[in-house]
C-alpha cells in the first residue's frame, strides 16, 4: 500500500479503545483544515503501539500525518448487503506549529454564525 501525507490542527484527541480477546487498540486523532469558508474535519486513526504515540500531541497542534488507506469489506450473511468501510491508518507524525488554534470547546457551528454575521443571506447557501 502506498502511503499519502495530511497536515491540519489537532481537533479531537481521544481515549485508546480496545477490542476483542486478543487486545487490538486503535486511537482517534481528528485534523481541522481551514479551507477559507468552512472547516474540514480529517479522523486519522493510530492502532496498536501507534496509540502510545500520540500522546506527544495536543489539541490546537499543527502536525503532519503520513498515513496509508484501509478498506474493510463486510456482509452480515450471503444474502444481506455487503457494505465496504474506508479509513485512515496513521502511521506517523511530525509536529509543523502548535497552539495557534482555539480548543474544540468552541461552538462547531462558530463558521455558520461568522458568515451569517458577515452579511451572508441564508438563501445564499447551496443546502
Amino acid at each position: 500500500m502506498s502511503e499519502s501525507v495530511v497536515s491540519g490542527v489537532v481537533h479531537v484527541i481521544e481515549e485508546t479503545k480496545t477490542f476483542g480477546a486478543k487486545g487490538f487498540r486503535k486511537r482517534l486523532v481528528v485534523l481541522e483544515q481551514d479551507n477559507g469558508r468552512f472547516a474540514n474535519y480529517i479522523p486519522i486513526e493510530f492502532i496498536q503501539d501507534g496509540c502510545d504515540s500520540v500522546d506527544q500531541l495536543n489539541v490546537g497542534d499543527e502536525i503532519e500525518v503520513t498515513f496509508r488507506l484501509s478498506g474493510r469489506k463486510w456482509q452480515k450473511d450471503p444474502g444481506s448487503e455487503v457494505k465496504f468501510f474506508l479509513s485512515a491508518e496513521g502511521l506517523r507524525f511530525n509536529k509543523t506549529g502548535g497552539g495557534k488554534k482555539s480548543p474544540p470547546a468552541a461552538d462547531p457551528n462558530r463558521a455558520f454564525q461568522e458568515a451569517n454575521q458577515e452579511g451572508v443571506d441564508d438563501a445564499d447557501v447551496p443546502f
